[in-house]
């Protein structure tokens, strides 16, 4: 099969630069609609890698997420929420970006060319067979990032990446890709917006379903978030008052108590 890079075909508009701001944010809009369709078609290979992530996951392993770039960023951003939100040790779900931590907030130059970094990255984690990598980028071409997958697959580590375009050279190196083709960008090739949305959604997905299937949500609510301002100590207070019927006084109590939602709700019916 041919190859075509959808990410950088010109977009469907013209002469932006001529558009009132109306007119831009309308037709922003308009393109970001399409982008939940293009998920929705990828749902059967996000199902799959997930699978695969919870199974490595219950087994003691870890998942990691490498990227260049805008991808890079969403992959540590969606690592970083995943303690606080769901209570599980920061060294669950890892973000690793080319260039390292300076590329966060600024551009490293070549970075993600490099076609040994990705792999010396994971090393210094020494990663091992029962975790998973997950490789993204919206092109489907980074070095750093199709070289990583490759190593891995080499030392009987679970592959899998999320891109933007079909039959790309990350699709073919990844164990279990997922492919959300969303087209052309609004600005021609930057793909910060349509792809990096859509790489967004996706990783929301993974981590929420393999941490729900993991058991950190109860009903429909984060008993085992971290209580780390005041915001998340009120809603904790909130979940363990309706959960139980008692006053917000009772609720207070006992989360100071026990410093865990779910904590308070379990020894409170146990009678302690």
């Amino acid at each position: 099969m041919s190859f075509t890079k959808t990410t950088e075909q010109d977009s469907n508009y013209n002469h932006l630069e001529k558009m009132s701001i109306s007119e831009l944010l309308n037709s922003i809009n308009n393109e970001d609609k399409t982008v939940p369709l293009a998920v929705e078609k990828a749902l059967p290979q996000i199902e799959h890698l997930v699978q695969h992530i919870v199974e490595r996951l219950k087994l003691g392993g870890r998942l990691f997420y490498i990227g260049a770039g805008t991808s890079g960023r969403l992959g540590i951003l969606d690592a970083s929420e995943c303690p606080p939100t769901f209570g599980v040790p920061h060294d669950l779900v890892i973000g690793l970006i080319a260039g390292g931590d300076t590329a966060i907030r600024k551009a490293v130059e070549f970075a993600e060319d490099s076609t040994n970094l990705g792999w010396e990255d994971l090393q210094a984690y020494s990663i091992n067979s029962n975790d998973v990598v997950v490789g993204i980028a919206a092109s489907g071409t980074t070095p750093y990032v199709i070289a990583a997958l490759d190593a891995c697959n080499k030392e009987n580590i679970l592959t899998g990446c999320i891109t933007c375009n079909y039959n790309s050279p990350l699709s073919q190196v990844a164990q279990f890709p997922i492919e959300v083709v969303v087209g052309p960008e609004f600005v021609t090739g930057s793909s910060r917006m349509k792809a990096g949305t859509a790489q967004k959604l996706v990783l929301n997905m993974i981590t929420t379903t393999s941490m729900i299937q993991l058991g950190h949500v109860k009903g429909n609510k984060m008993v085992d978030m971290q209580l780390s301002n005041n915001k998340l100590v009120d809603r904790g207070t909130r979940m363990i008052m309706n959960e139980l019927n008692i006053s917000k006084q009772e609720a207070q109590e006992l989360l100071t108590q026990y410093g865990s939602v779910r904590l308070a709700i379990k020894n409170y019916t146990n009678g302690n």
